[in-house]
């Protein structure tokens, strides 16, 4: 009998345990190794640009202006010149540190009670976050000395903030590691009722991040990387890593329950759930690759390394898994714990949820409105999200030391910390005409502007501070009036190139592509989506539905999103506050991920209901069976999924919490809302119009979702062994 791809690696790996496993450890040693040898390579700042300011970064590169990083000091005093002394030695301790440069005299502020303090790490800009250290010392130490004389200090700029950053991803990162696994296994052991049985799909997927870890680690040699990535990798290759072990190690429980022996259940296992892995796998990563067309580094990034950790998660679950339940034995169920072993010996896993199923397919109608309307009402607050990249203040929280900082120092210097910077490249910078340009520029630009000539290079810049904190709507307007008039008329006929950059400028810019870019990468994944699923199932009815049920899923969590985050409703409970906005580019990347996630439990179930139909059963017993049967895997998945998002909503930066709290409610829903309540309630109204194949696309391929027959066992396999009572 022919079998497909997914049972014969199975059946291989069955065969060939020791290969199998030493193999996958030898993958992993060698991509962790070869990985930390090379390191990981982070993207720089012109790398990052996109537009005009991207352009402005990209000439300076070129040109090898590296312009070191600026740090800003703020010495607040009760009383007007009080801050003197403290500023002073302040001054001489930085000196000290021998980590500075370009120290300015104390700049006071309006009302005389505030100094600003302003110099440069010295060193390349890319190195500042690791020689900052001595200077933070030595502010902190000032600090704590003038804090009895009612001195304040604060401090801000471009490598405090990076090392504060980076500081705060690792931590980040390492607490949703010691929280979400923990977590995962605690769920699994619920649901197996065994340690052994629990620790499998947990170790596979930790083992698959750390590969993969590895593995990105050299990709970012060719594609250099956000440090948010490892982030989205591990939340990623945790989720999928045990869902597909668990929806695998699931069916062949199922069958040993239902009385099969060892080796048919395990050949069923794989060549029926190992199948949805391989399919719900491919979908993922083929969706992924949608990002590539978004034109912007910081999805590249997230494309691979999503990409990456699914591809090793999913040879993991049909290759290694099958190996170790093969050489296990029943010994899978070793270490049992009490009360939650209980198994039904029917071989189903959803009495519950077919008691749950049995009036939405009574009254599919009523029930398939029902939750449509559910999903648009939780949709609706969507309809008014804003987008924009957050400052420190929201990204950070009001109440975090570098956001008190901050907009402590942009209340008394506006524009001090986020000035426009006008970039101007000629072949003779010296020239009268862009002299005269950059002079009525710098003059046009009022208080505060400063112009730099880097002579050699043949590149000037013009630093043009922006009115109030530099982000806010008075910063936008004066950045597109300065883009739109004061520019282009100071080089109007003149032969040079001119374009305005900043942090402004980027943020501008880089919202600017994503809406580009939005358009085609949606139109690549429900392309995309709908190929595979038609391929699969042959029918485009299915193929339709899954998008459109994928929709439900994504508008639903773009409005708690938006209703959290937004408007402020409930941010409290998991420790965050109302920012106004949504991150820019959070809703594009939710979009991919969850089409992808959401085939995981598409595909696992309507191949189930597709098996039952081959095996000759009507398209409603179809539905039930299907549904029912895997209720348990997929509740397990769902819960896990949530679980991990859910540690990820509670992490400290704004964005990672609207991820994990995106994610983690539109999983849910998914698992709950969509596929156990909207999708049978629609295959039921739909009919056998679910398994039409139209005329023209007959040539497709028949794919049987069925088990596979009866085969020989495994030549001299001790796990061929008779189903011990109570399984």
């Amino acid at each position: 009998m022919r079998h497909n791809l997914a049972a014969r690696l199975g059946v291989w790996s069955a065969h060939h345990r020791k290969t199998a496993v030493l193999g996958w450890l030898v993958l992993v040693v060698l991509a962790t190794v070869l990985g930390g040898a090379g390191g990981m390579v982070t993207a720089s700042d012109d790398e990052m640009g996109v537009g005009d300011s991207g352009r402005a970064a990209a000439i300076l590169k070129d040109a090898g202006v590296d312009e070191p990083a600026g740090e800003l000091v703020m010495v607040t005093a009760r009383t007007p010149d009080g801050w003197r002394d403290a500023a002073a030695d302040l001054s001489k301790a930085l000196r000290v540190t021998g980590d500075v440069t370009g120290l300015q005299k104390p700049l006071p502020s309006q009302d005389g009670k505030d100094a600003l303090l302003r110099f440069e790490i010295k060193g390349p800009s890319d190195e500042a976050a690791d020689r900052v250290q001595p200077v933070l010392d030595a502010v902190a130490e000032a600090g704590r000395k003038g804090a009895a004389d009612g001195i304040a200090i604060h401090q801000f700029g471009e490598a405090s903030s990076e090392k504060h950053l980076s500081d705060l991803l690792a931590d980040d990162l390492k607490r949703a590691e010691f929280t979400a696994v923990p977590l995962a296994l605690g769920i699994l052991l619920v649901a197996f009722g065994a340690v052994v049985a629990a620790l499998l799909p947990v170790g596979l997927a930790l083992t698959a991040c750390v590969a993969a870890f590895g593995l990105l680690s050299l990709a970012s040699h060719q594609l250099h990387l956000f440090e948010t990535t490892y982030s989205v990798m591990f939340l990623m290759g945790l989720a999928v890593g045990v869902d597909y072990c668990l929806f695998y190690l699931r069916r062949e429980r199922d069958e040993r329950a239902a009385g099969r022996d060892a080796d048919t259940a395990l050949r069923i296992a794989a060549a029926t759930s190992g199948r949805a892995v391989l399919v719900s796998g491919l979908t993922v990563m083929v969706a992924m690759a949608g990002m590539f067309l978004s034109g912007l580094l910081l999805f590249k990034g997230f494309a691979v390394a999503t990409i990456l950790v699914v591809c090793v998660a999913m040879l993991g679950s049909v290759t290694v898994l099958p190996a170790l339940l093969a050489g296990l034995g029943d010994r899978v169920d070793a270490g049992r714990v009490p009360f939650l072993n209980r198994r039904s010996t029917s071989g189903t896993s959803g009495g519950v949820a077919g008691r749950l199923l049995r009036p939405v397919l009574a009254r599919p109608k009523f029930f398939a409105v029902g939750a449509t309307v559910l999903l648009l009402a939780l949709a609706a607050p969507a309809l008014g999200m804003k987008t924009e990249q957050l400052g420190l203040e929201k990204q950070f929280g009001s109440d975090a030391p570098l956001s008190i900082s901050y907009k402590k120092i942009t209340e008394e210097f506006p524009g001090g910390p986020a000035p426009a910077r006008v970039v101007v490249a000629a072949d003779d910078i010296d020239a009268p005409p862009v002299r005269d340009a950059l002079d009525a520029l710098t003059e046009k630009a009022g208080a505060g502007a400063e112009l730099t000539v880097h002579k050699a290079a043949g590149v000037a810049e013009v630093e043009v501070p922006l009115p109030g904190d530099g982000t806010g709507a008075e910063a936008k307007e004066a950045l597109g009036e300065l883009r739109d008039s004061t520019v282009p008329a100071a080089f109007d006929g003149v032969d040079a190139t001119a374009y305005v950059g900043g942090d402004l400028a980027s943020s501008e810019d880089f919202s600017d592509q994503l809406g580009r870019g939005i358009v085609p990468v949606f139109a690549f994944i429900t392309a995309v989506t709908f190929l595979l699923m038609l391929l699969s199932f042959r029918s485009v009815v299915v193929a339709v539905t899954s998008i459109a049920l994928n929709l439900l899923s994504v508008g639903a969590a773009y409005g708690v999103m938006t209703a959290v985050f937004q408007h402020g409703w409930g941010a409290e409970l998991i420790g965050s506050e109302r920012v106004g906005a949504i991150e820019n580019w959070m809703p594009l990347f939710v979009l991919v991920v969850l089409f992808g996630l959401s085939m995981d439990y598409h595909v696992f179930v309507v191949s189930r209901i597709r098996e039952s139909r081959d095996r000759g059963m009507d398209n409603r017993s179809a539905i039930r069976e299907g549904v029912t049967r895997t209720a348990g895997a997929v509740t397990g998945a769902a819960v896990i999924m949530v679980a991990v998002f859910a540690v990820f909503g509670t992490l400290s930066m704004q964005d990672m919490q609207q991820m994990g709290v995106g994610l983690g409610v539109a999983v849910l829903l998914d698992a709950t809302v969509v596929r156990m309540i909207l999708l049978p309630s629609v295959m039921v109204l739909l009919g056998e119009r679910n398994w039409h194949t139209p005329r023209y696309l007959k040539w497709l391929p028949r794919i049987s979702h069925a088990e596979e027959g009866p085969t020989a066992p495994l030549r001299g396999d001790p796990y061929n062994a008779p189903v011990p009572s109570g399984r």
